[in-house]
C-alpha cells in the first residue's frame, strides 16, 4: 500500500491556547450622565446613526464609506 502523505510519525498538537484581545475603543465615544448617555463623536453624515468620524489632527473620516471633513486651521 502507498504511505500516507503526512505520515504517521508526526503527532497531533491540538488546540492553541486563547490569548486575550484588545477591547474596543467604542465605549470612549459616549458618557453616561444619570440616567442618560451622550454621544461625544460625530456621526457619519452619509452612513447615519451608528457609525462614527474618526478624528486625526487635520480631519474627520468614516472608515466604512470614506467620507472625509478637512478641518480649517
Amino acid at each position: 500500500m502507498a504511505k500516507a502523505k503526512g505520515g504517521s510519525t508526526k503527532e497531533k498538537k491540538g488546540k492553541k491556547p486563547h490569548k486575550n484581545k484588545p477591547t474596543s475603543k467604542k465605549y470612549a465615544k459616549y458618557r453616561a450622565e444619570g440616567e442618560t448617555i451622550a454621544r461625544q463623536a460625530k456621526f457619519c453624515p452619509r452612513c447615519g446613526p451608528g457609525v462614527f468620524l474618526a478624528v486625526h489632527k487635520n480631519r474627520e473620516y468614516c472608515g466604512a464609506c470614506h467620507y472625509t471633513e478637512f478641518k480649517e486651521s
